[in-house]
């Protein structure tokens, strides 16, 4: 990809390595730290073009298109680990559970945000590309709340980012967690399909909430693993991808998950700190997609860590 002009204005000749790509996506590349929102704002005016012409979000580029980038403020990308942190970063060396030259999939520790950025010097991208100084890229398939730990898809090629991008689009990745949550999960309820609404507000922090007049649809899809005496551990697969979206809907289903700062049940969090809990109870254990290269159908799994597995041994079978 060349550019052409480097002032004010962007034009950008899309070479082969993007052909196929969504202008949303590709927009979200070139304009790091830029909000979605504002991004999908500058393409409805009309101040993205492709071949001078207005385009829509979902419009695929292709080799030879030149696309105009109007100014857009840019946040400043997270700085590099500094040399003296990197000491810090070294454990996620050991949480990497598989990586050939396209695609490095990793067990995210709960409490690590996933970029750096809102007061955070580094996150666990920086991380891997401080342990991996020799890759090109590096660049987040898909993200996880920062107190959720668990499984995480990074891509070190784009056309491999391209290629998982439109299996999440098309629903062909499925994702699985483990929860924690209060009470007893009805056995008949297997899925939520309450739609959501993100909120920001001033601070900067996000609530999610169901909406059924302005939020966007949701569908997580449950089943019971066990059911205790205080609590039901649940397997959550969401379909849809949403903001906060198995915290939310297992709280719409009146049982939220522990530990859960923002939409948890005080009493019930109580109950569990005393057991030893210190942070959310939700795990991306399980991930099935096709590896873009091979085409093979991969699962990978990621169990519990063991502060989790120790509070399930304390809590009383049904």
């Amino acid at each position: 990809m060349k550019p052409e002009q480097q002032h004010s204005v962007q034009l950008l000749t899309i070479d082969d390595e993007y052909q196929g790509q969504r202008i949303d996506n590709f927009l979200r590349t070139q304009l790091k730290g830029v909000p979605k929102t504002l991004i999908y704002r500058i393409v409805r005016k009309g101040e993205v073009r492709v071949n001078k012409k207005r385009i829509k979000p979902e419009y695929k580029l292709q080799a030879g298109d030149v696309v105009r980038i109007p100014p857009v403020r840019v946040a400043e990308r997270a700085a590099p680990v500094p040399a003296n942190k990197l000491d810090e970063v070294q454990p996620l060396e050991a949480a990497i559970l598989y990586e050939d030259e396209a695609l490095l999939i990793i067990n995210k520790p709960a409490g690590m945000a996933v970029h750096g950025g809102s007061g955070l010097s580094y996150g666990l991208i920086e991380g891997l590309r401080a342990l991996r100084p020799e890759a090109r890229f590096l660049e987040l398939v898909h993200r996880l709340d920062r107190d959720t730990s668990g499984l995480l898809l990074v891509a070190k090629k784009r056309s491999m980012l391209r290629n998982l991008h439109e299996q999440l689009r098309e629903k062909t990745v499925e994702k699985h967690y483990f929860a924690l949550v209060a009470g007893h999960w009805p056995a008949k309820q297997r899925a939520i399909k309450a739609p959501l609404r993100k909120i920001e507000l001033p601070s900067g922090d996000r609530v999610v909430s169901v909406d059924t007049r302005e939020g966007k649809a949701s569908d997580t899809r449950f089943r019971i693993v066990q059911q205790y005496e205080q609590a039901t551990l649940l397997d959550c697969s969401p379909i849809t991808g949403r903001t906060h979206q198995i915290r939310v809907h297992t709280l719409a289903g009146g049982h939220p998950i522990a530990g859960d700062n923002k939409y948890g049940d005080q009493e019930f969090d109580s109950q569990m700190r005393q057991l030893g809990l210190t942070r959310l109870f939700l795990h991306a254990c399980r991930l099935r997609f096709f590896h873009p290269v091979t085409q093979e159908q991969m699962t990978i799994e990621a169990p519990l860590e063991p502060s989790l597995e120790t509070l399930l041994t304390k809590l009383k079978k049904r």
